[in-house]
């Protein structure tokens, strides 16, 4: 179901998922997760000038190269697979850079954000695994449980990022999140999620 076709145009990959954002949102990197901001992690070693992945083991892939569920991009070095560029994927990892044609895995959310990563001043996400209480990205994944309850304009890359919870009774969820399953909405009050507003969440 993650499989993933490397496409061509990699602003192409990042506008699709900036899109997807509610709104402009930040914090400093400070508060999202504690970790120093900076460029993905230093690349693996030069891409061959063909594929040397298999299906199922991390390695250098060319554009095009299905990605197997539970895989995540890394890297790009221009200069694999003939000329035609190749990508570095590897099993995913809680606390990893990947880039922005990377799929990513069920369970999994984007907190930072970097323009120039992936080894070729491409856009790169700071990948964890979900968790209560965390902020994240906008146009991050909302994992299956979680809400959005919070929202600051400054951060992440001036991208934007909301506060994530796993949903309980009596809180306030901000406008266009999914509602999980065994709950429904009420009131609206337009103080919440950062003057943005916020529906109460209730048991179903």
């Amino acid at each position: 179901m993650y499989r993933h076709l490397l496409g061509r145009s990699v602003v192409a990959a990042v506008r699709t998922r900036l899109a997807a954002s509610v709104g402009v949102v930040a914090v400093l990197v400070t508060v999202l997760t504690g970790t120093a901001a900076g460029a993905a992690s230093a690349a693996p070693q030069a891409a061959p000038v063909a594929a040397a992945a298999t299906q199922d083991s991390p390695g250098w892939v060319c554009p095009g190269t299905p990605i197997p569920p539970g895989y995540v991009i890394t890297s790009r070095a221009a200069n694999g697979c003939n000329g035609a560029g190749a990508w570095y994927m590897q099993p995913a990892q809680d606390g990893i850079w990947i880039c922005a044609t990377s799929p990513i895995p069920p369970g999994y959310v984007l907190t930072l954000h970097s323009a120039s990563g992936c080894n070729s001043n491409i856009d790169s996400w700071f990948m964890q695994l979900a968790r209560d209480g965390q902020w994240v990205c906008a146009g991050s994944p909302i994992p299956s449980g979680y809400v959005l309850t919070g929202h600051i304009s400054t951060g992440c890359g001036n991208i934007g990022v909301w506060f994530q919870q796993l949903a309980r009774v009596g809180q306030y969820i901000c406008p266009g999140v999914p509602v999980p399953a065994g709950f429904r909405t009420d009131a609206f009050n337009a103080s919440m999620c950062g003057g943005l507003g916020g529906w109460l969440l209730l048991s179903a």
